[in-house]
């Protein structure tokens, strides 16, 4: 039985300098100053062993990838992160796990200048369940929006779709086993980057954006949603991953459409912002994809090469219901 205690592994592990003009872990609050003319964005994501992640996931990996996630919600928004909190429940002290764990999160911390400022551990026998909240600041003019899409805008996807869907269906039996294919989907599913420079330029280019965490078809519809319009995207033009090739066709379209866990940007911006947008493309190094339209009415209609619609039974991950996907593989993040 370890002697350590809750202070002593937050002392060891997460306990790190944060920049000066702010107060971090060691006090009851952490105290934050914010830019003139800027608005706080705040986010929550909540990771549970077994829904989540699997058993055996490489800590180090899983660190990143809890702040990665919520890192993209702030993206989403256009914002500059701040700082993190973390709250950590667990089944018991595995010290080589916390190490890796906490290097994995302190990395990308740093890398993004998101210190953690402060949150909690605690005992849970069933398994591990990781809760990350972050911070940060959004130019008030510039904050992005689901609300935002208009009739016309076009609707843009950064990166690709589909490869950290196909690396869970690998890892877990669902597909056939195929180490080159595995290889090359497990980076998406295992160290997701989110797009913080990308989204930070959205603000004065985009009416509207969102992650699509639970997958194109769930989350351009909280856009749709929100915003009192409708879609058309065109399939051929949805920027597939290549881990997707050689797939069977229906595969590839849940992949493509339904498939969560990616952690890219979809946005809607005017057509006159077309040239400005393939600019940004050149200057960050980011690939971005013109996918479809907003347009009038409510819903996403998905086209083929002729426009005709094609008929769609998926619609991505919803933690509450299984009604959503039409088959029994796993849609989304989460785990079967």
């Amino acid at each position: 039985m370890s002697a350590d205690s809750e202070f002593d592994l937050i002392a060891r592990y997460f306990d790190r300098p944060v920049p000066p003009g702010m107060l971090g872990v060691g006090d009851d609050c952490a105290l934050l100053p914010l830019s003139p003319g800027c608005e706080l964005a705040v986010s929550t994501d909540m990771l549970v062993q077994g829904q989540h992640f699997l058993s055996d996931v490489d800590p180090r990996s899983l660190g990143h990838k809890a702040l990665a996630v919520n890192l993209s919600d702030l993206a989403a928004m256009g914002a500059r992160p701040l700082a993190c909190t973390l709250a950590l429940s667990l089944p018991g002290i595995d010290h080589p796990w916390l190490q890796g764990f906490s290097d994995g999160f302190h990395a990308l911390a740093e890398k993004s200048r998101c210190p953690l400022v402060g949150g909690d551990t605690t005992h849970n026998p069933d398994g591990i369940v990781i809760s990350v909240t972050v911070m940060g600041e959004v130019r008030r003019a510039h904050a992005l929006r689901r609300s935002g899409a208009r009739e016309g805008d076009d609707i843009w996807l950064s990166g690709s779709l589909g490869a950290a869907y196909v690396a869970l269906l690998l890892r877990q039996g669902y597909l056939p086993a195929d180490a080159a294919r595995l290889q090359a989907s497990c980076k998406a599913m295992d160290w997701p980057v989110p797009r913080l420079h990308l989204g930070r330029y959205l603000g004065s280019v985009a009416h509207a954006a969102i992650d699509l965490s639970d997958g194109l078809l769930q989350d351009l519809g909280h856009i749709l949603e929100q915003s009192h319009c409708g879609a058309e995207l065109q399939l051929d033009a949805l920027p597939a991953d290549p881990s997707l090739e050689g797939l069977e066709e229906a595969v590839r379209r849940e992949a493509i459409l339904g498939g969560g866990d990616v952690y890219e940007l979809c946005f809607t911006a005017p057509p006159l912002r077309r040239e400005q947008i393939y600019a940004l493309q050149q200057r960050l190094g980011v690939p971005l994809t013109r996918v479809g339209t907003i347009v009038r009415g409510a819903g996403v209609r998905v086209l083929d090469a002729h426009g005709d619609e094609i008929p769609i039974t998926l619609r991505g991950f919803d933690h509450f219901s299984r009604a959503t996907s039409p088959s029994p593989t796993p849609t989304g993040g989460p785990l079967p």
